[in-house]
């Protein structure tokens, strides 16, 4: 038999339960005609949250990447634009039966130090083509020298009138070559920008800013005061001593990573808005032989800690001959002093591998990429938001930074695969494609024959061969003018000529 405090307490659970049910139909009740009229334009094909403004940045213009040729039946780069893509093209006129891929990226997506003749994108339309002859496969390269996920968007919805069956994007090592500010999302009314983020993947909210975009002043006045890029890159590191424009900034780090998830949720929304499937790749990068390319001291470092730093690093390095559990030791303690310093955690990498601790050593190369002060290589927190965006809105993505990892020595991508910081090799491109033409096979987009993989492997031979000794003597060159370009010695013109519009304080430092 209950008691009159278990009565009690039983009729309190019995009325916050009936509170909370009536709390939640009162905000059904509430969002009904919004929920109703999302529905209806859904079903009547109104107001694709497609993301045509971008609050972060602006361009002082926009200029296609495809016209007609002199002969008016493809689609090509034009030569104005050639200085960051590849030739390419296409026919204006779809033919039946053609599966037309284009593929959206920086100079890994164009094949550097190489050009597209080596990229995956190439590999990708021979392995298609040997592999279904049923079908006409068009792998289009877009891939942008420093071109970052910002400067892909325009490229990605130009592309919807070409009569796309869909889109590849490889994007996330150049989103810290071009120099601009968030201070107007930062110094705007609060919120804005995140309720801006929310409510524009609604249909009702798209057709509501499309309408009456001159009542909304807050949200046109900070989108007026976005930074305006050329229209072109205008890179950093284009200067002559470019790499001491760097310098450690966590709250611009954190804004341009968040810029980026924006970028690519905002280029998978509009082709998703338009039936147009898309596969992301997580992109490559240089762990084990690829030092990073500036590092700095934490602000608030004494010079009597600093004095004691330099006495580990030095000590360190005078056991790596005799002593490694020493010299790792050492330099444990170093970073406990300073944890920001980029090139320590790849000293303490180094050692782990050479002791054959490979967990350790990949974790601390890592940390040495993520603190590197010139982020010439996607960051942890990026490729993390890359992954979340692909579950969140189901989209297919190929890990090639694993793929290639996996197959590499000691299982950390180095120079095993890649060419340099981010570039895969030839077989590495090779490998990217492979995985691609698989995806698309799980996809049901691509059937190929019994004997495909044998035959695709024939071609992929045949076509290298076919390449000439200046193909690959063009690249080796290639391969010198980027070390140049990312140690800060490019023969541009010298910083100090370059407008600055980042926070002009650090670039002075």
């Amino acid at each position: 038999m209950a008691t009159g405090n278990q009565k009690h307490d039983s009729q309190a659970v019995a009325t916050k339960s009936r509170l909370r049910r009536f709390r939640m139909l009162a905000v059904l009740l509430a969002l009904s005609p919004f929920l109703v009229f999302e529905l209806a334009c859904i079903a009547l094909d109104w107001g694709h949250p497609d993301d045509y403004q971008d609050p972060f940045v602006g361009f002082s213009a926009v200029y296609p990447l495809f016209v007609p040729d002199d002969t008016g039946t493809n689609y090509e780069i034009p030569k104005a634009r050639r200085q960051f893509f590849a030739p390419d093209s296409f026919p204006i006129q779809k033919a039946e039966n053609t599966f037309r891929v284009f593929s959206f990226g920086g100079s890994t997506v164009q094949g550097r130090p190489f050009s597209k003749e080596t990229s995956f994108t190439t590999w990708l339309k021979i392995s298609l083509n040997e592999g279904d002859t049923s079908k006409n496969w068009e792998v289009v390269n877009c891939g942008g020298i420093s071109y970052a996920s910002y400067r892909l968007v325009p490229i990605l919805q130009e592309c919807l009138a070409y009569e796309p069956d869909l889109f590849i994007l490889c994007t996330g090592h150049n989103e810290f070559l071009e120099d601009r500010t968030y201070d107007h999302i930062k110094n705007g009314p609060d919120g804005v920008a995140f309720v801006e983020g929310l409510l524009s993947r609604t249909r009702t909210y798209t057709l509501a800013r499309q309408g009456i975009d001159q009542i909304r002043k807050v949200e046109t006045q900070y989108l007026q005061n976005r930074p305006e890029l050329p229209a072109e890159v205008d890179a950093w590191l284009d200067y002559r001593g470019g790499l001491d424009a760097y310098h450690w900034d966590e709250q611009w780090r954190a804004d341009v990573a968040q810029h980026y998830e924006f970028n690519v949720r905002r280029m998978i929304r509009i082709a998703e808005a338009a039936g147009v499937p898309v596969v992301l790749i997580k992109p490559t990068s240089n762990l084990s032989d690829c030092p990073p390319f500036k590092s700095e001291h934490r602000h608030d470092l004494s010079a009597e800690e600093l004095d004691k730093w330099q006495m580990l690093i030095y000590s360190a390095r005078e056991t790596y001959a005799t002593d490694l559990p020493k010299s790792i030791a050492t330099l444990k303690q170093a970073l406990k002093l300073d944890n920001q310093y980029a090139a320590t955690h790849f000293e303490l990498g180094q050692c782990y591998q050479s002791l054959n601790d490979y967990d350790m050593a990949r974790k601390e190369f890592l940390l040495a990429r993520d603190f590197d002060v010139c982020p010439l290589r996607i960051l942890s927190t990026m490729e993390e938001a890359l992954v979340r965006v692909a579950h969140e809105t189901k989209t297919p993505i190929i890990d090639a930074q694993s793929l290639l990892t996996n197959l590499s020595p000691q299982r950390i991508a180095g120079e095993f695969l890649l060419v340099d910081h981010i570039h895969p090799s030839i077989r590495g491109h090779q490998i990217i494609a492979n995985a691609i033409a698989d995806e698309f096979i799980r996809l049901d987009y691509f059937h190929p024959e019994g004997d495909w993989q044998e035959k695709r492997d024939l071609a992929f031979e045949q076509h290298r061969l076919s390449l000439d000794n200046m193909y690959y003597l063009h690249g080796r060159r290639m391969l010198d003018v980027l070390d140049s370009w990312t140690s800060g010695r490019a023969d541009g013109p010298p910083l100090a000529e370059k407008p600055k519009t980042r926070n002009s304080a650090d670039s002075d430092q």
